[in-house]
C-alpha cells in the first residue's frame, strides 16, 4: 500500500499512481482516511464507505459487493480498524473534482424541501414533522397551488407538543429556492391509475412511468444548474427507475450516490404485516431482508441465515400485492408508502441509521439496508445464500 498527505488529510491506494506528498505510514491518532479507488466511472459511485477489506481490491462495482466475503486480505491492524469503525471513505479518482470529496461531514440537523403537495407529499410532510425533531431543522414546502402551501404552512406549524417547542418549523418556499437545502424531496406524480381500473396483473407502479418521467427530468435540470451538494430523494413511483433518469438528467453534475429512491420501506413493511399475521413468516422479523425495486421484481427473503426459497417467494408475493388489496376497499394506498419509505426512512437517512432505500450500484439504482454515514454510503453486506443471489441477480438484470 501507498500512502500520502493532502493538505490535513491522509491517502492511501492500492496503486502507487498519485503524485501527492509521500508518507511512511498513517499516524496512529487518524481517525479519518481517504481511500484512493480507480474504478470504471460509468458503472461506480464517486465515494461510497468502506465497510470490508474487500472493497479495497475491486476494479469497479458488482452485486458482489452485498455479499460477505470469506477471503481474507492482508492489510494493516490500523486500517483494519478503521474500516471496522466506518472511517475510510472510498473517492473514486476516476472523476474529474474527486478532491472536493476529502470531507466527512458530521451529522447534524439537515434542512429538508419537499415538492408536491399531494397525498403522498402531505402525509410524508406530517411524519417529518411529527418524527424530525432530532433530524430536521426546518422543512420546505412547495406546490403549484399557493392554497396547499399556505394551507399546510397553517396546520404544520399550529402541530406542536405542550410545553416543548421541538418540532421542526414549517415554511412555503419559491420553485427557485427548491435546491437551497440538504435533501430535496420529489413527491410529484402523474398518471396515477384511478381506484377500480387495476386487475392483479397491473403493476401500479410502473403504469405511471412516462408521465413522472417528464416531470422529474424538469427538477433533476434544476438539480444540475443549481450544482446541487445534497441528496435528491426520489419518492414517486417507480423510484428505482426514476432515480436512474434524474442522473441522466443531471448531466453528470450529482454524483449517482447523491440520488436515493425511497419505495423499498413500505415493502419491508408489508412483509412485517404479513410476518405477524402468519407463523410460517416470523423468521422475517429477525432474519429477513428486503432487496430490489419497489414492485413486481422485489424480492424478500424470509431469512439470510435459513433461507428458505419457496417462503420467501411468497411472502415476497403478498408484498407486492399488498397495494392492490388497499384498493380493493376503495382508497389509495398511499398513507404506508408516505410514511414507511417516505418519512420515516428519511429520518432515518438523516441520522445515519440503517434503512431500505434504493442506490446506485454497477449501473443500475436497486433497493437494500444500508445507511448514509460521513464516510458515505454503506450498503450491507451478508453470507448470501445461492438462491437468494440468483434472485436479486435476475432483478438487477431486469433493471440494467
Amino acid at each position: 500500500m501507498f500512502f500520502y498527505k493532502y493538505n490535513d488529510k491522509y491517502l492511501f491506494s492500492i496503486k502507487d499512481d498519485y503524485n501527492y506528498t509521500k508518507i511512511n505510514d498513517i499516524p496512529n491518532d487518524c481517525e479519518e482516511l481517504y481511500f484512493l479507488a480507480q474504478l470504471k466511472k460509468e458503472s461506480s459511485k464517486k465515494t461510497f464507505a468502506v465497510n470490508h477489506s474487500s472493497d479495497l481490491f475491486i476494479d469497479g462495482e458488482s452485486l458482489k459487493m452485498l455479499e460477505l466475503s470469506d477471503k481474507s486480505y492482508d492489510i494493516p491492524v490500523k486500517i483494519a480498524d478503521l474500516i471496522e469503525k466506518r472511517k475510510i471513505k472510498a473517492v473514486n479518482t476516476e472523476y474529474n473534482d474527486y478532491e472536493d470529496c476529502f470531507r466527512m461531514d458530521e451529522p447534524g440537523k439537515r434542512k429538508v424541501n419537499i415538492l408536491a403537495l399531494g397525498d403522498v407529499g402531505s402525509t410524508l410532510l406530517t411524519g417529518l414533522k411529527l418524527l424530525g425533531k432530532n433530524a430536521v431543522s426546518s422543512i420546505g414546502i412547495y406546490d403549484r397551488s399557493i392554497n396547499k402551501i399556505k394551507r399546510w404552512e397553517y396546520e404544520m406549524n399550529q402541530t406542536s407538543f405542550p410545553f416543548e417547542d421541538c418540532l421542526p418549523e414549517v415554511h412555503g418556499i419559491e420553485r427557485e429556492e427548491l435546491f437551497d437545502c440538504d435533501m430535496f424531496v420529489f413527491c410529484a406524480s402523474k398518471g396515477v391509475p384511478p381506484v377500480g381500473s387495476e386487475t392483479n396483473a397491473t403493476d401500479v407502479r410502473m403504469a405511471q412511468f412516462e408521465e413522472n418521467s417528464k416531470l422529474i427530468k424538469e427538477y433533476a435540470a434544476m438539480a444540475a444548474d443549481c450544482r446541487f451538494k445534497g441528496i435528491f430523494a426520489v419518492v414517486s413511483d417507480p423510484v428505482d427507475q426514476l432515480c436512474a433518469v434524474v442522473l441522466k438528467e443531471s448531466r453528470g453534475v450529482l454524483a449517482p450516490e447523491q440520488i436515493k429512491g425511497y419505495g423499498l420501506g413500505v415493502m419491508n413493511a408489508r412483509a412485517v404485516y404479513y410476518s405477524k399475521k402468519y407463523d410460517k413468516f416470523s423468521m422475517y422479523l429477525k432474519e429477513g431482508r428486503a432487496f430490489g425495486p419497489h414492485g413486481k421484481d422485489l424480492i424478500i427473503a424470509n431469512s439470510i441465515t435459513n433461507y428458505d426459497d419457496a417462503l420467501s417467494k411468497e411472502l415476497t408475493k403478498y408484498a407486492v400485492e399488498a397495494n392492490i388489496e388497499v384498493r380493493n376497499t376503495g382508497f389509495k394506498p398511499y398513507i404506508a408508502p408516505a410514511l414507511s419509505s417516505g418519512a420515516i426512512s428519511i429520518i432515518y437517512t438523516l441520522e445515519g441509521k440503517y434503512h431500505y432505500s434504493s442506490n446506485y450500484l454497477s449501473g443500475v439504482y436497486m433497493g437494500a439496508k444500508n445507511r448514509n454515514l460521513p464516510s458515505g454510503l454503506d450498503i450491507e453486506k451478508i453470507k448470501m445464500p445461492e438462491k437468494l443471489f440468483e434472485r436479486i441477480k435476475n432483478t438487477y438484470e431486469k433493471l440494467l
